[in-house]
């Protein structure tokens, strides 16, 4: 069989709703990375304090948890394929908030409005992704995916560095999100080419019926953790404290890097190419050996990986934090394929929707908190606490994952 067959074989199920999605990431992607760049500088620069940064991270998380129960009980019961279009136009349109933010309070605003239409969708995408991978090939699929969200995002950091050095901080990062805006149209208009993947009535869901059924959709979303296995459970578990944890010092990199180990902000946008970068490059290694060896030991290797992350950035230096983010990108690389293929191989297809709805509300309402205790420790305690948790929280993560994780002998279609 010649390389051509073969690679074809590997990738086939790159096609339908695969390959709309991963059209639609790379298009918003590359732009939503610009302005991350320098987004905490930005609130600064308007300004906000690095305790207003906790704070903007505080309600904007818990606005992203807010719409996840609804998403998911909705994407379950209605389809995944509803409101998609929609929502990611009123993203598109949220942005703009940003883009004439006059003051911090104005990107707030803007924030907040995205992460509501984003938690919506959340659930409905992660589900219509899984029903769509086949099942011998999710390690790869879910790799596939990392690489092409991460491959739109390497040169980002050097678009915002280049629009820093020549316009300034405030007003390149307001251009920024009007590239992110023209960027979500256009996904917005890809999205609409998807097709439905589950079997659901044809009635369509409202505002109002949204509402109504919020309790219920509460109560079937925490009710499915009866029905999943213990496995699934404990994986949640440490997924959520690792992303409790990165809300605490994510928001600070930046800020730490450039005010307290001064590195200048063109360096910055390097490192941050080169993080994105060593996620694209070790993506694809990561799903197939995670469709090779199987979930659980890439995702106890990337906790080791990351334990070496915050130890690294402390020291400092510009050379330093190429080798810190290296370690960083490999762990998220392994991490991120391992997991979503160990969900889908435990989660039966007619409860993706509320597990993922019902998972990311618990973490991003602890994510909105680890965003608060972050600016409370950056400002009041010291710089270099939300580094530190972010070590000691790799050992209980990694012990879970060895002892009370095993991988199901059949693996849900």
């Amino acid at each position: 069989m010649g390389l051509y067959s073969r690679l074809r074989g590997e990738f086939s199920f790159l096609r339908g709703n695969i390959l709309v999605m991963m059209t639609s990431w790379l298009v918003m992607n590359f732009a939503v990375a610009i302005p991350t760049t320098y987004y905490s500088l930005f609130v600064l620069g308007l300004g906000g304090t690095p305790f207003i940064i906790g704070i903007m991270e505080f309600i904007s998380f818990l606005a992203l948890a807010s719409a996840q129960f609804p998403g998911g009980y909705l994407a379950d019961k209605h389809g995944r394929k509803n409101l998609v279009v929609k929502l990611t136009l009123a993203m598109a349109l949220a942005n703009l908030f940003c883009v004439l933010a006059p003051s911090w309070h104005f990107i707030l605003v803007g924030i907040v409005l995205q992460n509501i239409f984003l938690g919506a969708l959340v659930p409905r995408l992660q589900a219509i992704i899984a029903d769509s991978i086949p099942v011998e090939k999710r390690g790869t699929g879910f790799s596939m995916f990392m690489l092409v969200n991460n491959a739109a995002a390497i040169f980002s950091p050097i678009v915002a560095g280049s629009l820093y050095l020549r316009y300034g901080l405030v007003l390149s990062v307001r251009i920024a999100y009007s590239i992110v805006t023209v960027m979500y149209l256009i996904a917005a208009t890809v999205r609409s080419r998807l097709t439905e993947t589950l079997k659901v009535n044809n009635t369509k869901p409202s505002l109002s019926g949204a509402l109504r059924e919020y309790p219920r959709a509460v109560k079937e979303g925490f009710g499915v953790w009866k029905k999943v296995p213990r496995s699934m459970f404990f994986m949640f578990l440490t997924n959520a404290a690792s992303a409790f944890v990165f809300a605490i010092f994510a928001p600070y990199q930046v800020v730490y890097a450039t005010r307290i180990l001064h590195i200048d902000e063109f360096s910055w946008a390097f490192v941050m190419m080169w993080f994105t970068a060593s996620m694209v490059l070790l993506a694809l290694p990561s799903g197939k050996l995670s469709d090779k060896i199987g979930r659980k030991r890439p995702v106890l290797l990337s906790w080791v990986l990351f334990a070496l992350f915050p130890i690294l950035f402390l020291v400092g230096g510009l050379f330093t934090l190429f080798v810190a983010y290296l370690f960083f990108g490999a762990s998220n690389a392994l991490y991120a394929a391992a997991y979503q293929a160990l969900e889908a191989d435990l989660v039966p297809q007619e409860l993706r929707g509320k597990e993922v709805g019902c998972s990311y509300f618990i973490i991003f309402v602890l994510m909105a908190f680890g965003g608060l205790i972050g600016g409370f420790l950056y400002q009041s305690v010291s710089p270099m606490l939300p580094f530190i948790l972010a070590f000691i929280e790799n050992i209980p993560c990694a012990v879970v994952t060895m002892f009370l994780i095993k991988e199901p002998r059949r693996k849900e279609k």
